[in-house]
């Protein structure tokens, strides 16, 4: 949608015509209406507000799941009550979910009247999780990492980060607004010294606390939540049921002696030879593509300085519609065919 914007901004339809569209705007995240308002009408307005409507509320709803979750079962019950049931466990996530979202609405707010866009906060994010990128990928491709690299070297990445980019605003525009923190050079600072500093800070934490070996065995270790005290409130509660309520009882007992005994017999050869192949494939795409997208592509044409020719322009722009259309295949469509009985039995049991 953004090339078809710079393509429709000298033509009649266009609702900025014959001004182009402002700075302002573009970080707004408004190139999108824009141009689908350039191309359907009121149509396109209908459909972009519907796009981005659902879009921020599966986002949102992402965030809320994961925070909730983490707080919950890695930070409550880790930390603060490990013996706490589930009905608990369920109180604290809704108050979680409550709480992040009043949190995040206000933060949202402010840097909406503080005059920072989505320009701003697409290029800061790089600055603030790039440094994260690094050691969650040795967890999972290097057992010789220790806990305390993977814990320590993302806020040591992040600090560095803020230096760099800071530093970098005020030497280049010799001050630190909104306009200057958030320029180019500045920005790019930031994200290299983000991605790039835990090269530093993860060897020198690993062999300064030992290296760890860790092969994913204390994984088997987590305790899964006590829903007994939901089961008895969910449970009906006449006299007449009570008979009811004990074969249900040994019925959850029974079930969940399977489930134990499944659990430990889930390491068996045939499991553990899907996964290393699974892993053996993981690996290797992501390697492959992190060196693709980041090294042999954009670097030689950053270093040559060449001028995309038309035809050339033709041939990236397919490329991209036709990554759109794989991505959508990959992630919207393999999914319903892979787990289509799954999903067919659980239409049925609705």
């Amino acid at each position: 949608m953004g090339l078809a914007a710079v393509a429709l901004e000298s033509n009649p339809v266009f609702p900025t015509y014959p001004n182009r569209l402002p700075a302002a705007q573009v970080s707004a995240g408004l190139v999108l209406p824009n141009a689908a308002v350039a191309m359907l009408g009121k149509g396109g307005a209908g459909a972009s507000l519907l796009l981005v409507f659902m879009a921020v509320t599966s986002a949102m709803s992402a965030e809320l799941i994961a925070v909730s979750s983490i707080f919950t079962y890695d930070i409550y019950q880790g930390y603060i009550d490990p013996k706490a049931d589930g009905k608990l466990l369920i109180r604290m996530s809704h108050a979680t979910c409550v709480a992040y979202s009043i949190v995040m609405a206000g933060f949202s707010t402010g840097l909406f009247y503080a005059g920072i866009g989505m320009g701003y906060i697409y290029l800061m994010m790089g600055c603030i999780i790039s440094s994260a990128v690094l050691p969650a990928t040795l967890t999972l491709m290097w057992k010789d990492q220790n806990w305390v690299a993977a814990a320590l070297s993302p806020v040591l990445g992040l600090a560095v980060a803020l230096i760099a980019w800071l530093v970098t605003a005020k030497s280049t525009c010799g001050g630190l607004d909104v306009l200057c923190t958030g320029s180019n050079y500045p920005m790019l600072a930031g994200n290299v010294a983000a991605l790039c500093s835990p090269l530093i800070f993860i060897p020198v934490l690993t062999f300064a606390f030992g290296r760890q070996n860790y092969d994913w065995v204390s994984m088997w270790s987590i305790r899964k939540v006590d829903d007994s005290a939901l089961l008895r409130q969910a449970a009906p509660t006449d006299p007449e049921s009570a008979n009811n309520r004990r074969k249900s009882s040994l019925a959850i007992a029974h079930h969940r002696a399977a489930i134990k005994a499944a659990a430990a017999d889930a390491e068996s050869d045939a499991e553990q030879a899907k996964l290393k192949k699974s892993a053996l494939i993981a690996r290797s795409v992501t390697v492959f593509m992190a060196l693709a997208l980041i090294i042999l592509w954009p670097m030689p044409m950053y270093g040559s300085g060449y001028v995309f020719s038309q035809k050339f322009f033709t041939g990236w722009v397919s490329v991209g519609i036709l990554w759109l259309f794989c991505s959508t295949a990959a992630v919207g469509v393999f999914p319903l065919i892979q787990g289509r009985k799954t999903f067919g039995r659980t239409v049925k049991s609705m």
